[in-house]
């Protein structure tokens, strides 16, 4: 565990931000790993194993309509989706988010977006500016295509923003309609990534009211790792027109062989051993991944008690996946002054992004 005497600094010196508040929204519909197969019309024997040995046991979606018994591809349909899942979730999520932070829309200073599933132009921040009531000149910032690591990585210009101007407030959004870019082939490449993903999205508020929110963990650094040489291991394609996702079955490996090094270089910038680190809040990529990351770095099943339940409940639902297991974490009200915490998500690059926090 942490101790409560034992203080890190952030490495600028500035006053570290807090994630004052979490939330999270999903369709209202959801499906066990059995209906989904059903609703497919998935006779493949080694397809059917796939979904019902994934350690999930249901996820949220927007499930498609069907055609003739298969579910609907049309691209028209699929952009809809998107847009609607975006409006319908991202909404919900900031209400759930605003409301524990004590908050409304016209108080958020800068309003950043994360999604990989789809794409509008202008983008999730225009569309629930109008609908929400956020102000007029409230800063914007849109992040695309980066993938489940993204709401990591839109964690960073809000921290920055918050430190740089004291008293502001910055609101992070993960939004991932993972059910629109679903594509219906029949091939396993495309049943690995329809077994795993579901719709889900997610939002932290970040501030530097120590008053309001002194329960709250500070946001204290980054480091980020880019595995190169997997560049191709997490990607979309672009198939008859439609968004493709590929998952290399090497991922797991490429991530554990890699995972000590952000970690490592995160605590030692801090003058942290990993037996301080109190609580880990790690992205549910799937059970292989999370295993990798478990035996690489050391980790309890104690330790990813809500990565794995996240993965349960909901399947993997990309960039807001760290962010509904740290609402988790927020809800135990296990966490006490002085705790460190290592924030942990991965994705396309392939890529490695981590934070640490502190009580």
């Amino acid at each position: 565990m942490g101790t409560a005497s034992r203080q890190a600094a952030s490495p600028s010196g500035a006053k570290a931000p807090r994630i004052s508040a979490v939330g999270y929204a999903v369709p209202p519909r959801r499906y066990s790993q059995s209906e989904i197969v059903e609703r497919f019309s998935i006779d493949d024997a080694k397809i059917r194993a796939l979904f019902s040995k994934s350690h999930i046991e249901g996820r949220h979606l927007y499930m498609p309509p069907s055609v003739d018994g298969q579910p609907s591809d049309d691209l028209d349909e699929l952009i809809a989706r998107h847009k609607y899942g975006m409006l319908d979730m991202g909404r919900r999520a900031v209400e759930a988010c605003l409301t524990e932070g004590g908050l409304r829309p016209a108080d958020v200073d800068l309003f950043v977006t994360v999604s990989s599933t789809g794409f509008l132009c202008p983008g999730i921040s225009a569309h629930l500016t109008k609908a929400m009531g956020f102000r007029e000149d409230v800063r914007r910032l849109d992040i695309l295509g980066m993938g489940c690591n993204a709401g990591m990585n839109g964690l960073q210009p809000a921290t920055d923003f918050v430190r740089a101007h004291p008293g502001k407030k910055a609101l992070v959004l993960c939004c991932e309609v993972c059910s629109a870019a679903y594509l219906h082939d029949g091939t396993m490449r495309t049943a690995v990534v329809n077994s795993l993903f579901g719709d889900g999205s997610a939002a932290a508020l970040m501030t530097d009211d120590d008053a309001a929110y002194p329960d709250r963990p500070r946001l204290l650094d980054f480091e980020s790792h880019i595995i190169v040489g997997a560049i191709d291991a997490m990607r979309f394609d672009q198939e008859q027109g439609r968004l493709s996702f590929y998952l290399d079955r090497e991922i797991p490996y490429a991530i554990g062989a890699n995972i000590r090094k952000p970690v490592e270089r995160l605590l030692a910038r801090a003058g942290l051993k990993k037996r301080e680190i109190a609580h880990w809040v790690v992205h549910s990529g799937g059970k292989k991944v999370i295993d990798s990351i478990k035996y690489n770095i050391g980790l309890s099943n104690h330790d990813l008690r809500h990565t794995r339940s996240v993965l349960r409940d909901f399947g993997n639902v990309s960039s807001g996946s760290f962010l509904f297991s740290l609402s988790r974490l927020f809800e135990e009200a296990r966490p006490v002054a002085g705790d460190f915490g290592v924030l942990v998500a991965m994705g396309p690059g392939t890529s490695i992004e981590t934070g640490l926090v502190q009580w």
